[in-house]
């Protein structure tokens, strides 16, 4: 499965969407809104968008789809990103979720 999962083709769309996405998790770069400014130390590194896409194109396989979309990517966006990224002190102390973030950028 996993060599199967590695052929899979993705769209060029998709794959930008992954970067991009993976983009705004960063404070302080030119993609970050407002609210990852104000509630993230670290964003997700550049592996994050390789597993963002890998994890789509399995979503996409097993819901019988023969390449990702992006509502594949933000499925498994939670999942790839929730760990990668640091929270502040002020996320910490107001009770903000890093999916409460994550759900922000997409």
């Amino acid at each position: 499965f996993q060599n199967l999962v590695r052929k899979v083709p993705v769209a060029d769309n998709v794959f930008e969407y992954a970067v991009r996405l993976v983009g705004k998790t960063r404070a302080g770069r030119e993609l970050a809104t407002e609210r990852i400014n104000e509630y993230i130390d670290y964003g997700a590194g550049p592996r994050a968008s390789q597993y963002l896409i890998i994890g789509a194109k399995t979503h996409a396989l097993i819901r019988g789809k023969y390449s990702p979309d992006i509502e594949d990517v933000q499925a498994v966006a939670k999942m790839v990103l929730r760990h990668r990224m640091v929270r502040n002190y002020k996320a910490e102390a107001e009770n903000i979720s890093a999916d409460s973030i994550i759900e922000s950028i997409f």
